[in-house]
């Protein structure tokens, strides 16, 4: 075990007892990745603070069910992506139509060169999606999660998310070429 492992489990059990100074210092190596997180997904600064805050208040008052099969941060995270999507959902912001309603067409590949772009372009593009492609892409992309997990998060099937991935990423890349092509 690393060093950074054990301070981060003695701070734990700091946390347990409720001291403060240790739940301080964990949301001090926490909050600016939860935030990014949280943001990604919902949008908006101010409701992205307000979920990283209830997840981290959920975090350490049920710091006793944390089994460390993963670490801290992944549980963290997870309780921040659960926290972002319920949010999504209490707002009516988050619209699911169903697979057999959607008229399926294909975009033909634009041949255009990406090599130019820049991260806060395509940040800002994939914030103008429509909100379960940008959860779907944010969390395939930028957070690493296959589509057997981004199904149970959002609570779609296997082929659905496989779906709205593929057509995110579409969308996104549509956006791109416009953008780009004036």
């Amino acid at each position: 075990m690393n060093v950074a492992n054990q301070d981060i489990n003695q701070l734990m059990e700091g946390c347990k007892k409720g001291d403060a100074k240790a739940q301080f210092t964990i949301y001090k190596l926490y909050y600016k990745a939860m935030y990014n997180t949280a943001f990604r997904i919902v949008n908006y600064p101010f409701e992205a603070e307000d979920v990283m805050q209830e997840s981290f208040l959920s975090a350490f008052t049920k710091l006793d069910s944390f089994s460390g099969q993963v670490t801290f941060g992944a549980w963290l995270k997870k309780i921040v992506i659960n926290n972002s999507i319920t949010a999504l959902k209490k707002n009516n912001k988050y619209e699911m139509v169903p697979l057999e309603k959607v008229a399926i067409t294909a975009i033909e590949e634009d041949g255009a060169d990406y090599s130019e772009l820049d991260v806060s372009a395509v940040l800002n593009k994939l914030s103008a999606l429509k909100n379960n492609y940008k959860v779907a892409l944010t969390l395939n992309l930028i957070e690493g999660y296959d589509c057997e997990e981004i199904a149970q998060i959002m609570d779609i099937s296997y082929e659905n998310t496989r779906t709205t991935i593929s057509r995110a990423k579409n969308k996104l890349r549509q956006l791109l070429s416009e953008s780009y092509a004036k």
